[in-house]
């Protein structure tokens, strides 16, 4: 019997990234999940991230997201690091832009490996590195009425 890396399975497949978008429509959760569906994958990690009511102490009232035009770019260099640094299966990431309401989806980014902590690692850092990396700008506005913008998402 061969090793398991040697495997077709265990390794990263050849195009792994099946969606990436920034939309200023509501996100599917079973888009993006459907999105990094993969046989040989053993693990599939997603995280959701959602409009709170409230920052730093303060109620959120309302929230808008907007974007660089080399947003999308900027999201597809993220997901190519990622891609060569874990042996992604399938790899998906959606942002919104415009004006969001307290529970609405904001991004939703999956990621489907052989085994589960590679697509916890995988997941933690692709989702990390595009709020870090890819110009998306955040907009809240205060029960007070101030408001605040809030760099990189």
């Amino acid at each position: 019997m061969a090793p398991m890396n040697d495997h077709p399975g265990e390794q990263a497949a050849q195009e792994p990234i099946k969606l990436l978008a920034i939309r200023e429509n509501a996100l599917s959760l079973d888009e993006v999940f459907r999105a990094v569906g993969d046989d040989a994958s053993g693990g599939t990690a997603l995280f959701v991230g959602t409009v709170r009511n409230h920052d730093g102490g303060a109620d959120v009232d309302a929230l808008g997201y907007s974007c660089h035009p080399s947003a999308e770019a900027e999201m597809r260099r993220v997901a190519e690091k990622v891609v060569a640094d874990y042996p992604v299966r399938a790899l998906a990431a959606v942002h919104r832009i415009g004006d969001l309401r307290v529970g609405d989806l904001a991004v939703v980014v999956a990621v489907s490996c052989p085994h589960r902590g590679e697509a916890f690692e995988a997941c933690r850092k692709l989702i990390d590195d595009l709020k870090h990396e890819v110009p998306i700008w955040k907009h809240q506005t205060f029960s007070d009425g101030t408001d605040e913008w809030v760099g990189a998402c």
